[in-house]
C-alpha cells in the first residue's frame, strides 16, 4: 500500500489549520504557503474535508478554511480513508463477510485480514492533535545557544 500525495497533502494540511485555528480562517495561501505545496492541489483536497464536516469553508475577504472537528478526535485513519479510499490491502478484507467464491480454501486470506486489521488500528490510534503534539515536542528540542 502506498499513500499518495492527496493523502499527505490534506494530513499536513489538517495539522496546519489545527496550529493556526486559534487564528479564525485561514485562507489556502498561508497553509500553501507554510506547508510548500501547490494552493491548486489544496484546493482539490478542501472539497472532501468539507463534504466529511472536518473543514468549514468562509467566502469574502476575511475567508478561508477552519478546522471544525475536534482535532484530537480526527484520525489519521479518517483523513487516509477520505482522501485515498480503502486502506485494505486486497479488495476482498474490505467486505464483511468476506464475498469471494476462494474465500474457505483462500490459504492468504488471514495475512491480509491481519494486515488490514494492523493498518486500521494503527491509522486510527493516530489524531491530528497527535501529530501536532509530536511537532511541537520536535520543536521544543531545536534549540540553538
Amino acid at each position: 500500500m502506498k499513500i499518495s500525495t492527496k493523502g499527505r497533502y490534506a494530513l499536513r494540511m489538517l495539522v496546519d489549520l489545527a496550529e493556526h485555528r486559534n487564528k479564525g480562517y485561514i485562507s489556502l495561501k498561508e497553509v500553501s504557503e507554510r506547508q510548500g505545496v501547490s494552493k491548486k492541489y489544496l484546493e482539490q483536497i478542501v472539497p472532501v474535508l468539507h463534504k466529511a464536516n472536518i473543514l468549514r469553508t468562509s467566502r469574502g475577504s476575511q475567508g478561508g478554511y477552519l478546522m471544525v472537528a475536534p482535532p484530537e478526535k480526527c484520525t489519521v485513519g479518517e483523513v487516509l480513508r477520505l482522501t485515498e479510499g480503502s486502506l485494505a490491502p486486497v479488495s476482498c478484507v474490505e467486505q464483511d463477510p468476506v464475498e469471494c467464491d476462494r474465500s474457505a480454501d483462500c490459504v492468504t486470506l488471514p495475512v491480509w485480514q491481519g494486515l488490514y486489521k494492523v493498518i486500521t488500528e494503527y491509522l486510527d490510534g493516530i489524531t491530528v492533535q497527535d501529530l501536532l503534539d509530536q511537532k511541537k515536542r520536535s520543536y521544543a528540542n531545536d534549540y540553538v545557544i
